[in-house]
C-alpha cells in the first residue's frame, strides 16, 4: 500500500521490536535519500517539508520523521489466526480497489503464493 506496510515476521534471536525499528530506520534513510537526490521529483520540497514538520513534533528525531512511532503487532498464535491475517494482508490492495486479484499487486507476497515471481524472497506459510 502507498501509506502503510503489513508484514508477517518471526525472529529467534532478537526482539521483534528491534527488527521493526531497524526496518523503519533503514527504509526511511533510503527513501529520504532518494527524495533528496532525485532532482526531477516535483514534490521534493513538499515531501521534505512534511517529513521535517513531523520530525519537529517528535523529540526522538533529529530532523525528519517518515514512519509513525508506533506499530500494531498481533501475535499469530494459531494456524487459523495466521491464515486470517495472511488473507487480510493479501486482500488489502483488492479492498482498496488497486487490483482485482491479490497476486496482481506487484508488492505483495500473494504473487509467491500464486506461483508467480515476487520482489522479495519469502518463506511460505503452509
Amino acid at each position: 500500500m502507498s501509506n502503510h506496510v503489513h508484514l508477517i515476521a518471526r525472529t529467534n534471536d532478537k526482539p521483534l521490536s528491534n527488527i521493526i525499528r531497524d526496518i523503519k530506520r533503514h527504509t526511511s534513510k533510503q527513501l529520504l535519500k532518494a527524495i533528496e537526490e532525485n532532482i526531477q521529483e516535483s514534490r521534493k520540497d513538499w515531501l521534505l517539508y512534511l517529513f521535517n514538520r513531523a520530525g519537529e513534533h517528535n523529540p526522538n528525531n533529529e530532523h525528519y520523521q517518515f514512519w509513525q512511532q508506533d506499530n500494531h503487532p498481533i501475535e499469530l498464535w494459531s494456524n487459523d489466526v495466521m491464515d486470517q491475517k495472511l488473507d487480510y494482508l493479501h486482500n488489502n490492495p483488492v479492498t482498496a480497489g488497486w487490483v482485482n486479484l491479490p497476486e496482481n499487486y506487484l508488492y505483495s507476497s500473494a504473487r509467491s503464493y500464486a506461483g508467480e515471481p515476487g520482489l522479495v524472497n519469502i518463506s511460505l506459510l503452509i
